[in-house]
């Protein structure tokens, strides 16, 4: 089971930029075809720009040509948990990080290649760290600092 991290309001406005902020903490959306992280094809682990947790691995990303990076599944299914969100007039998932609750992006019962859901991440919400994939059991306690291990 993932350790949940809880910080207050003030501390989530001193540590994210404004859109950042917007997005993860009051589930917002980049506009589609902005992201940072959209076309990176580098191998490595994206991460969640709040807790540092890592979510992704650039193995299962995706061409969706949605706008937003795309991936199959995360790193570990617990990492990434799911709710229904019926926002904007319609009944979509959303995706949060199981670690801090911050809004990720949406999941879909669709994915280009038919092969399954695809996660609809927007890149404000994550960081990626260049490399290969390794999971790791707890998040950062600050994505500033080193390893809590």
């Amino acid at each position: 089971m993932t350790e949940k991290m809880l910080k207050s309001d003030a501390e989530w406005r001193a540590q994210l930029t404004p859109l950042q902020y917007n997005v993860t903490r009051r589930k917002g959306n980049e506009r589609a075809f902005t992201g940072a992280y959209l076309d990176n094809r580098e191998a490595g682990v994206y991460r969640c720009i709040c807790c540092g947790a890592e979510l992704f691995a650039s193995e299962a990303k995706l061409e969706s040509g949605t706008g937003w990076p795309c991936f199959r599944a995360p790193i570990d299914p617990e990492r990434v948990r799911t709710q229904e969100d019926y926002s904007w007039f319609r009944q979509r998932t959303e995706a949060l990080c199981a670690a801090c609750e911050s809004h990720l992006g949406h999941v879909f019962d669709e994915e280009p290649q038919g092969t399954g859901r695809r996660y609809s991440i927007n890149s404000v919400a994550l960081e990626f760290e260049k490399g290969s994939a390794r999971a790791r059991k707890t998040p950062r306690a600050n994505p500033m600092e080193g390893d809590i291990s």
